[in-house]
């Protein structure tokens, strides 16, 4: 059953990236929600404030968190750090968030991890005790033993500073956010489409995966933060839906009138497909049928190929 979530102090990091944002601002309805980032971008930042995301500016690669305060009901860690460069990356990310933990001293905790801390398995169903590897490598070289690093700084300071915690593994977000914009991996393949470009995949097909809406992202946050332990629980968040990346291009394609077609390469990442067993426990099914949110996505690329 999913759980309710209101009149709660909840602090998110990251706070202006794609899914974090989504987060913030279903959040900020019932809940007193602080929004931490460097705010780089301002029209994310206009958003927030309008939503009611009170929003502050703190450093994870720096540590630098005056003016963020301690104590808070919930701390959500969505930054991420993703400059390929292994002492920047490692201490943001890693470093940084057990620093920020120390410091909030939260009374739950919910870090957003990734399924690319796993083994590349082609298709083979994973579940939390899978074996870890270093699946980004081909495209992003520090990605997944970053997020690895920050899954057990993470479990220290948990169990450390005795705060129960969720660490939550994301599959593939995507969705429409608070600005109509479409967004995650599929949006970047709808603009590939769109500029007659092949999608790469990798040769190991078809590439599955369990993307995840925005919509049942935010619905299940208070789940996952309901079900923080010490030590920590380790959770896969995906959607309930298995589809492969070659299913939903194709989806996408005939939506948009776009034409479809592959480049195998060993330049990609390959399929991370998984068991949401644990999660629906927690949190109960996901509710968005892929074909239902990828409509909306490609109706929202539309819009703004227009505009």
């Amino acid at each position: 059953m999913t759980e309710e979530l209101t009149g709660a102090d909840i602090m998110i990091t990251g706070v202006t990236g794609q899914v974090a944002e989504s987060v913030a601002t279903a959040l900020a309805a019932h809940n007193t929600v602080m929004g931490v980032a460097r705010f780089n971008d301002a029209a994310a930042r206009e958003r927030l404030e309008a939503a009611g995301v009170r929003c502050v500016v703190a450093d994870l690669v720096s540590a630098d968190f005056d003016g963020v305060p301690s104590g808070v009901d919930a701390l959500l860690n969505f930054a991420v750090v993703k400059s390929g460069k292994w002492d920047l990356d490692l201490r943001s990310n890693a470093e940084g968030v057990g620093l920020l933990m120390a410091h909030v001293r939260p009374s739950r905790m919910l870090h957003c991890s990734s399924t690319g801390v796993y083994d590349p398995a082609g298709s083979t169903v994973l579940d939390e005790s899978a074996p870890l590897g270093d699946n980004h490598r081909p495209i992003m070289p520090t990605y997944s033993i970053a997020k690895i690093a920050a899954e057990e700084v993470v479990r220290t300071m948990c169990r450390h500073l005795d705060v129960p915690t969720t660490i939550a593994r994301l599959n593939v977000p995507y969705g429409v956010g608070p600005d109509g914009s479409p967004r995650g991996w599929p949006a970047f393949h709808l603009a590939m489409l769109q500029a007659g470009l092949p999608i790469p995949v990798d040769a190991d097909r078809p590439n599955l995966f369990n993307p995840i809406d925005l919509a049942d992202i935010a619905a299940t946050v208070p789940g996952l933060l309901a079900g923080a332990t010490t030590p920590a629980t380790i959770v896969n968040w995906a959607g309930t839906e298995q589809v492969s990346l070659e299913e939903w291009c194709h989806f996408l394609g005939d939506r948009c009138g776009y034409a479809v077609s592959f480049e195998e390469t060993g330049a990609t990442i390959g399929g991370v497909t998984v068991d949401t067993t644990r999660m629906a426990r927690l949190c109960g099914p996901t509710t968005v049928a892929w074909r239902d949110g990828f409509a909306a996505l490609a109706d929202a690329h539309l819009v703004a190929a227009a505009g």
